[in-house]
């Protein structure tokens, strides 16, 4: 599932949520593999890992963007 910064980027707000659910659910399951002694590619949790730090670091960047937009249009939308 590691994709590009840009391509994330590219993507809406819905499909990184979705995004968002899916690393995290990878991630609980390579997890769960780690405990179970079934986990052969360990690295891939750290790849998991980033791709949802980069996913949430993209939709607090469009938060932050959308608040300074409202507040520079004096709150009228």
């Amino acid at each position: 599932m590691s994709t590009k910064v840009d391509e994330m980027k590219a993507l809406s707000s819905n499909e990184l949520v979705d995004r968002l659910a899916e690393a995290r659910r990878e991630l609980f399951n390579l997890r769960f593999q780690l405990a179970t002694g079934q986990l052969d590619n360990t690295a891939r949790m750290s790849i998991v890992k980033k791709d949802i730090a980069r996913v949430l670091t993209i939709l607090r960047d469009r938060e932050i963007t959308d608040a300074e937009s409202l507040a520079s249009n004096g709150g009228n939308v």
